[in-house]
């Protein structure tokens, strides 16, 4: 198993490189890049997608040399002297070659520093770290409880396979996975958060403005108060696949022999049912929780967390691209490649936790 895990571990290497010279040649032909962003401002024309959604002006700072490409024709160009706007492409570090940004950033990559926004003029890596804790949030609850709803439910529904309960919930979850997270976001939204009727959850935020001042149970209070709706959004028929896995999994080991020898030693059906077949019947689920964190953790809440003011990674690296933000954009696709495919080693290593028989070095990789 060790040589194994040396083995995943030096992949990932080549594995990021790959990523972030894919992604940094495909910006290269990106326009509206950092410096056309600046000009615009200066001629008092904002071009970014980020104060459209936040409302709110951009700071603009002077980073280090990182990022994609920029051509020297822009639409400003004409207003402004051109010596003024090379000062830009050097305060930017665009008057390098591409291919001397590229290793530059890697290298500073490899010591995770990420450098500073364009922008925003703060440490990319200060932004991660405030945005961070939302997307967990987001994240591990939305995938915890849709472990702790669709389990016990595709336990049920395999064991009253046909049934009307199977039937009915089977018709509800196609129902509720049909419903887009984003709508049903609005909706609860309308009615519960003081849009047209009840006013009775928060609009925005992860927690309410005096929390530091709150107690401890009524901070947890306050948390989960804030939680409630952006959870039910991405809950509801978000189970929907999960649940289905676990019932066929369950009916495919119950159809197997050593199902009938348990029962004919007169084992009852609770104890075959959670002695014999609930190991088996879970590997793969239980294997699939790190991944299913970590879909949800990179994309999945990117709506919620816009509609519900929530500023977590997902919104953060997409006012980044609109916004032509390069360091917070490199930044958390290398933060994000490198994590998922740490998370996708812990995911195959749970597999010989739930199951000892599975033994990865007898592979071929």
């Amino acid at each position: 198993m060790f040589a194994y895990i040396v083995r995943r571990l030096l992949l990932i290497i080549p594995t990021v490189f790959g990523i972030m010279l894919l992604n940094f040649a495909i910006i290269q032909a990106a326009p509206g890049g950092p410096v056309e962003q600046m000009i615009a401002r200066l001629e008092g024309r904002d071009v970014s997608g980020t104060a459209r959604i936040t409302g709110e002006g951009a700071e603009v700072a002077a980073p280090r040399s990182q990022g994609a490409g920029e051509t020297g024709n822009y639409r400003g160009r004409r207003g402004l002297d051109p010596r003024f706007i090379d000062e830009i492409r050097k305060m930017y570090g665009f008057d390098k070659p591409a291919y001397v940004r590229f290793f530059t950033m890697m290298r500073d990559y490899v010591v995770f520093d990420f450098g500073n926004s364009f922008f925003k003029g703060r440490p990319v890596i200060d932004l991660v770290l405030e945005s961070m804790p939302v997307s967990i949030s987001i994240g591990l609850w939305t995938t915890l409880l849709g472990y702790l709803i669709s389990i016990p439910l595709g336990i049920a529904k395999a064991v009253r396979h046909g049934s009307r309960f199977d039937a009915a919930t089977t018709t509800s979850m196609i129902a509720g996975s049909a419903i887009p997270s984003f709508l049903l976001a609005v909706f609860l939204i309308v009615v519960f958060a003081g849009g047209s009727y009840f006013k009775w959850f928060p609009l925005r935020g992860l927690v309410s403005d005096n929390w530091s001042e709150l107690s401890l149970p009524d901070k947890i209070i306050d948390y989960f108060w804030h939680m409630t709706l952006p959870l039910i959004a991405l809950m509801v028929g978000s189970f929907t696949i999960l649940t289905l896995l676990v019932k066929n999994s369950f009916l495919d080991q119950l159809s197997l022999l050593y199902v009938s020898t348990a029962r004919a030693k007169g084992l009852s059906e609770r104890q075959v049912l959670y002695r014999h077949v609930f190991r088996n019947a879970l590997l793969i689920p239980i294997a699939g929780f790190p991944g299913a964190f970590i879909g949800i953790f990179f994309g999945g809440s990117l709506l919620i967390e816009t509609i519900f003011s929530l500023n977590g990674l997902g919104l953060l690296g997409y006012q980044a691209a609109i916004g032509r933000d390069y360091p917070v954009m490199f930044g958390t696709l290398y933060f994000f490649s490198l994590l998922g495919l740490l998370i996708r080693l812990i995911s195959d290593l749970t597999y010989t936790i739930v199951d000892p028989r599975i033994d990865f070095e007898k592979r071929e990789t």
